[in-house]
């Protein structure tokens, strides 16, 4: 059972591949930020996480001289700030796109190599493969172990939570879009950047899909029966199974919803605060 995440511990969730979670356990990292190192004799770390010198530690220690490549799928500061000190450690090369001119993300990160579509980053005879994954961020990477089938999400898939889509950075059409993607794969193990790793990636992408389109529907269907209505106003119905502390975070998803609905000609703005149904039979 994938139930310990004491920070600090190397945990193998499966072979030549050991988790790290990082000390920043919080309302949006869960447990905290899974570091993982992938490879035998030579490694790569995926995701170093926060600037925080005891975890850098900790991954240098596992690491023991191998580490060669540091993997970063994106650069929402609980995932990237790490990578400059890690190579500073261990000389080892960091590969990831650079940070969008958009909130929450490390502007301070700096690459050696920025990741096409479809590279392979090679680990003696065993290859990490780059796909491009936007949606929960613009500049978001998964990182596929071939032949293991061991996918690293990143927060694209999260362990038992459904990510927040921040617009305009994050895009809700193209979150479901990465998605599809990454069903095809047929990977046979989820390692997310927070929380457990998952079996059956299939089935777990399937139910993130139905998830988005349930809320989805409630978001037309409030907006449908308000007739006008803000963001603010729609939380409250569209996300009345969700505690009331987590609405201020739940508006940015719903807005990537309404978003999606606007250009899908399904909804559209009154003005730059009031949406509207544009759906047959709303009357609007």
């Amino acid at each position: 059972m994938d139930d310990c995440f004491a920070p600090g511990l190397a945990r193998r969730i499966a072979p030549g591949v050991l988790r790290i979670v990082a000390p920043n356990p919080g309302q949006l990292t869960g447990p905290g930020t899974n570091t993982y190192l992938v490879g035998e004799r030579q490694l790569a770390v995926i995701d170093p996480g926060p600037a925080h010198a005891g975890h850098v530690d900790t991954v240098v220690a596992a690491g023991a001289g191998r580490i060669a490549w540091i993997l970063v799928s994106h650069t929402h500061r609980d995932h990237s700030p790490a990578a400059g000190l890690l190579r500073e450690r261990t000389g080892a090369t960091v590969v990831g796109r650079r940070a969008p001119d958009a909130r929450r993300h490390d502007r301070d990160f700096r690459p050696d190599a920025e990741p096409a579509d479809g590279d392979r980053v090679l680990l003696e005879s065993v290859a990490l493969r780059c796909i491009a994954t936007p949606g929960h961020a613009s500049n978001h990477v998964c990182f596929l172990l071939e032949g293991a089938g061991v996918l690293f999400t990143g927060d694209h898939i999260l362990g038992h939570v459904s990510p927040i889509i921040v617009p305009p950075d994050g895009d809700m059409q193209c979150y479901l879009e990465s998605l599809a993607r990454l069903r095809s794969l047929g990977a046979r193990l989820i390692a997310p950047g927070h929380g457990p790793a998952l079996e059956h990636p299939a089935r777990v992408i399937d139910g993130l899909v139905a998830h988005r389109m349930a809320r989805e529907a409630r978001v037309r269907e409030a907006l449908g029966a308000a007739g006008a209505a803000s963001v603010e106003q729609l939380v409250p119905t569209v996300y009345d199974d969700v505690d009331t502390a987590l609405h201020g975070l739940a508006a940015h998803t719903l807005l990537a919803h309404l978003l999606k609905l606007e250009s899908e000609g399904r909804a559209g703005r009154r003005d730059g605060a009031t949406w509207i149904s544009r759906e047959a039979g709303s009357g609007r």
